[in-house]
């Protein structure tokens, strides 16, 4: 986020003169709150819960975002569940139980497992609050100053967050950190190609087709990771967790095809 932190910054300067006008400040503290609400804390709960679980059972967890941005609109903006969409909620569950039951049983520890699939559940819940606020908010403030200031607010979160926990363990000297050379390329891919670009290209899309369809697309990011996890991480990719996915793909189109009709 160090790196990624500049270019935030220079958009959100380049776009200053569209900062006058309709864009208020309850705005701007709406987008503040996404940004530390939807990548600062989202990001947290993902990272606590990957040192416990694969990243296979993470996706599979993640994959649950659609129905609980379902939920978030039913209780804030008193949207109607129909009959095909609890049915799709069913069977989403239904396929993230048997994945999670199929790795659950290889577990030796299985407490701290589950501490780590809550986290990550709790990552999934703040990623829909992000995709509900970001679509209500990408149309008034335009994509590039939404995606500047949540993500100049959620750098700030992590910079805080960083600095806080590096002086309750040891002096200010440490807080600066030597990146080892042989992981310095990984962190500016993270940085820019998984960080800087899909943010504006997420905000950018929802703003021209809608949280809704956007969800139906991103749809493929935990199916990929689970084949990816096996590919490259070398983790174990079972029946289960084929089922599972299988079901949990289901799910989401059935919702995703009552939206589209």
């Amino acid at each position: 986020m160090l790196i990624a932190f500049p270019f935030y910054l220079i958009v959100l300067i380049l776009n200053k003169s569209k900062l006058k006008g309709t864009i208020s400040k309850t705005h701007f503290a709406w987008a503040i709150a996404m940004g530390v609400l939807g990548y600062y804390m989202s990001s947290l709960f993902d990272f606590i819960g990957l040192q416990y679980i694969s990243a296979g059972i993470e996706r599979i967890i993640l994959f649950v975002y659609p129905t609980l941005a379902l939920v978030i609109n039913r209780v804030l903006f008193k949207v109607p569940i129909t009959k095909r969409q609890w049915i799709s909620i069913l069977i989403t569950y239904l396929g993230i139980g048997i994945a999670y039951w199929g790795e659950l049983y290889l577990m030796s520890n299985t407490h701290m497992f589950i501490y780590g699939s809550v986290m990550v559940l709790l990552c999934g819940i703040t990623y829909a609050f992000y995709l509900v606020g970001t679509g209500k908010l990408v149309p008034v403030m335009g994509a590039s100053i939404y995606t500047s200031v949540a993500m100049i607010a959620a750098s700030i979160g992590i910079f805080s967050h960083y600095i806080i926990q590096t002086l309750s363990k040891g002096s200010l000297e440490s807080i600066v950190y030597p990146i080892p050379s042989n992981i310095i390329w990984y962190v500016i891919a993270l940085a820019m190609v998984a960080t800087v670009i899909p943010s504006f290209l997420l905000s950018t899309g929802m703003k021209r087709l809608g949280s809704n369809n956007l969800s139906i697309i991103t749809s493929i990011g935990p199916v990929s990771t689970l084949f990816q996890a096996n590919l490259i991480l070398g983790e174990i990719l079972n029946w289960q967790q084929l089922l599972g996915t299988g079901l949990v793909i289901a799910g989401v189109l059935l919702i995703k095809k009552e939206e589209v009709i």
